[in-house]
């Protein structure tokens, strides 16, 4: 018998396995796809044309799991963006991100007040990510567990305490209200908003209006890129480098990792998770069952209702999720030319952000909620071939030619199938507003709507974080009350996925505080 049987092998699924397997515990991973990594691999969508089909950017992945596992003796290297985002607008453009002194040159094209607000607004983030940073490989405290949670929860807050008052008020601004409302309160140019304000609106199928999307924002920036705090990168050889790498360390750990192995259901005996059931009827035994899947389709299809606490039915009825993106991934006969761009190919390099304005999200938002989708999309455009041609006989594509990963909000992820290509269209004819002539670049294309990301990779409603990241999702209460430390109330059956803290993104942390959350649960059984 397994000591752990984990359903998933996404990169979080894989860290859990590493810290399980290195402490000497007997780790198998079952994974439906034939390709290990999740939502981050890299697949050849097109002959000849290869990309993160789903996972694109990295910044978020903890520091010490890549040094644990190794992963710069492996291979990985992470090339970093110039700058942040390029946003281009009907008559100009902004170029934001690198050297802070950079940045507020280019702010001051637009408002010399914005520029002279923006080292502060950097220092507010910082101390907010700061906050995020400290947290994010710690067990969130369990609400039932007495004097020992509330030590928990000074503990792990402490970070927040010490900063001064009025930073504590900006931080918790960040946590509850609106990004536009944090967003006015420090800037006036409405492009200058549209350029933070983005981040807000990632994976997240609300308005820049809504309570809680500034949080949105904070999450995107507590990353890290060779070290520089709150940057992004392209890994070389894409998202899926990173995945295959992790595979390595874990099978070199002792884990067996089986593909083409998708789960029926999680075995009960007395209560208890013993192990799973394959869809060829094959059963693998366990000490635990650990899910890297969403709380959704674990316990909508997984956990047969009769075995779950009516208290964890209730939670998952009311649990909310949906990110209302369509990713795709096209395949170029050359470099896309904006009307309004700096010289040199800098901006080509960057997060190409079509979204001039807050207002503009808004009606993107509202629009979808009315007609299912926004005919004038947010749309974030990534050329990865630009910086990833040191793999020759492997590239990302054909000499000349380049790939796009195309990232697009909103979409309602009940828009019936019917209606997609019309979806598709709209995404294609704001890039051509911007871009004139990139409609005549496309060679092919590959489409990921709501529907198609949950049907191939399993997110729920196509939710790239497992859940919504609302105020009542996070922390202690990702995904819900009492479930927060990663270990459920059926016994023997965990959860290490981005349903559970600190959440979405390719981070590896709920991976890796799982595993240490089984290590003090075994540690605590010893002592009596």
């Amino acid at each position: 018998m397994l000591d752990a049987v984990i359903i998933g092998a996404g990169h979080n699924g894989l860290t859990c396995a590493f810290y399980l397997a290195r402490s000497g515990m007997q780790v198998g991973i079952v994974e439906a796809r034939d390709v290990i990594g999740g939502a981050a691999v890299t697949e050849e969508f097109a002959p000849g044309y290869r990309n993160s089909t789903a996972s694109y950017t990295v910044s978020l992945l903890q520091p010490k799991i890549i040094a644990d596992m190794a992963l710069p003796a492996r291979g990985y290297r992470v090339i970093e963006r110039p700058v942040s985002n390029y946003l281009p607008f009907e008559g100009g453009y902004l170029a934001i991100g690198g050297e802070v002194s950079a940045s507020q040159k280019a702010v001051a094209q637009h408002s010399e007040k914005d520029a002279e607000a923006l080292p502060e607004y950097y220092a507010m983030l910082e101390d907010a990510a700061d906050v995020l940073r400290a947290l994010a490989l710690k067990i969130p405290p369990n609400p039932e567990g007495g004097l020992r949670s509330l030590i928990d929860i000074a503990l792990q807050t402490k970070g927040f305490a010490k900063l001064p008052v009025v930073r504590q008020a900006a931080v918790l601004q960040l946590f509850t209200r609106s990004a536009r409302e944090v967003l006015d309160d420090w800037f006036e140019s409405d492009i200058v908003k549209a350029a933070f304000g983005f981040d807000a609106c990632v994976g997240n199928y609300a308005s820049p209006d809504t309570p809680g999307s500034a949080y949105v924002l904070l999450h995107h920036v507590f990353g890290e890129v060779n070290g520089n705090k709150g940057s992004w990168g392209h890994v070389i050889g894409g998202m899926g480098a990173i995945t295959q790498m992790m595979g390595e360390a874990v099978r070199e750990s002792g884990v067996d990792i089986r593909c083409d192995a998708p789960v029926k259901q999680v075995i009960m005996e007395r209560g208890k998770a013993v192990g799973v059931q394959l869809d060829n009827g094959e059963e693998i035994r366990a000490k635990r069952v650990i899910a890297n899947l969403g709380p959704k389709p674990l316990f909508g299809r997984l956990v047969p209702a009769a075995e779950q606490p009516q208290s964890l039915q209730s939670a998952m009825r009311s649990y909310r999720g949906g990110s209302g993106s369509l990713r795709m991934n096209v395949a170029l006969s050359g470099l896309p030319k904006f009307t309004h761009a700096p010289a040199g190919d800098s901006h080509l390099r960057s997060g190409i952000i079509m979204a001039p304005s807050l207002d503009y999200m808004d009606r993107a938002y509202q629009q979808a909620r009315q007609n299912g989708f926004s005919t004038e999309p947010i749309v974030e455009m990534l050329i990865p071939s630009l910086v990833d041609d040191s793999l020759v006989d492997d590239s990302l594509a054909p000499a000349g030619h380049h790939v796009a990963s195309l990232f697009c909000q909103h979409v309602d992820p009940d828009l019936p199938e019917t209606r997609e290509e019309d979806a598709v269209a709209a995404v294609f004819a704001t890039i051509e507003r911007h871009a004139p002539g990139f409609g005549d670049l496309v060679l092919h294309r590959q489409v990921h709507t709501p529907r198609a990301l949950e049907r191939k990779f399993g997110l729920w409603r196509g939710d790239i974080f497992h859940g919504r990241m609302s105020l009542d999702q996070l922390w202690a209460a990702r995904p819900a009350m009492g479930l927060g430390s990663y270990r459920t109330p059926i016994d023997g059956l965990w959860l290490c996925g981005a349903g559970t803290h600190p959440g979405g993104g390719v981070t590896g942390a709920p991976g890796h505080n799982c595993a240490h959350a089984i290590f003090k649960s075994k540690s605590l059984l010893r002592r009596f």
